[in-house]
């Protein structure tokens, strides 16, 4: 029961690193599965005769790459079972700002991710988390001479119960400059349709459970992209990066179907908006700042079931049912 909850837990943190609206579920953890999605904020006035919209498609993997259980003794004769579980995290996305109808830079912005985590459970040790990935976020014209972002990070875990679990830890984030964010997670179980999974400050969700095909999630995200770009003035080019941030605030359905598929569907509102230009010196040459807009969103994640070193991890550890999915 103690590495169940252990690994609930570690799903609620996997939540940042994914921009799905779904529920996030233990099954997806160990299994391979992908998602394609696709999200569309229309223009909103930002100030000097200026509008400004966003619109994104993405592919997210997720791919376990070993799991074990084991058994030691240390030289005091102390007996510890520990499990880890090794996956990597995969994005690619096509960013399309728009600023007063017009796709801007030309083309938008490419985004690739790559990223593994590392879930590692002990009786002796508790629960720890370690994480690291490296990505780029780019324009057409920058795609070749880029500033790569990564992060890096590490949890520790605190079960409180059954139904409820704690993290608290801290993530490094390199995107133009260094930042070191502390983090706290919650992952709280309320009766039997209710349940609440955060990953302070990035997310926090709140899901309602209808039955086994259908479920609700009321969802407060911080969410945004920072991606180089080349600007042309007086027949000269000059770099150029832009760094877009809002607090998402959306409800989303969710249907599980035909066993391997889930499809969602989210709206809401975009708020405390910001846009930023900075220059090669990292220096900040303009802000503006987009009113409250609306925006949509609809994935599909397929997720398969027939791994069969998956499936035997999760029967040991009582995370699914005969055949290892959890929805």
């Amino acid at each position: 029961m103690f590495f169940r909850a252990c690994f609930l837990l570690s799903a609620t943190l996997l939540i940042s690193t994914s921009i799905s609206a779904q529920h996030f579920a233990l099954s997806r953890l160990f299994y391979p599965n992908a998602t394609l999605r696709a999200d569309y904020m229309p223009e909103a006035n930002m100030g000097n005769n200026q509008r400004y919209g966003l619109s994104r498609t993405s592919f997210n993997g997720i791919i376990p790459l070993r799991s074990e259980v084991d058994v030691s003794f240390s030289l005091r004769k102390k007996f510890d079972l520990r499990a880890r579980h090794f996956l990597m995290l995969a994005n690619v996305s096509q960013l399309k700002p728009t600023q007063n109808g017009i796709i801007t830079p030309d083309n938008g912005y490419k985004t690739a991710s790559v990223g593994v985590l590392m879930l590692q459970a002990s009786l002796r040790d508790r629960l720890w988390i370690y994480g690291g990935g490296l990505g780029v976020t780019e324009s057409n014209e920058t795609f070749f001479t880029p500033q790569p972002f990564f992060w890096g990070g590490a949890a520790r875990m605190r079960i409180l119960g059954i139904h409820t679990q704690i993290a608290y830890g801290t993530a490094v984030i390199y995107n133009q400059k260094f930042r070191l964010i502390p983090v706290f997670g919650l992952n709280k179980r309320l009766g039997k349709q209710w349940r609440v999974s955060a990953l302070l400050p990035f997310r926090l969700d709140v899901n309602r459970r209808f039955n086994e095909w259908f479920n609700i999630d009321m969802i407060g995200a911080f969410d945004g992209y920072s991606g180089g770009f080349q600007q042309v003035m007086n027949a000269e080019k000059m770099f150029r990066r832009s760094n877009y941030q809002h607090v998402k605030l959306s409800v989303a359905a969710n249907a599980h179907l035909f066993t391997v598929f889930n499809v969602s569907l989210e709206a809401g509102l975009g708020t405390f908006r910001q846009l930023r230009t900075f220059n090669s010196a990292h220096e900040n040459l303009i802000t503006q700042k987009p009113n409250i807009a609306p925006f949509i969103g609809a994935s599909v994640r397929y997720i398969t079931s027939k791994s069969k070193m998956s499936n035997q991890f999760t029967k040991k550890l009582g995370l699914g049912g005969d055949s290892g999915i959890n929805w």
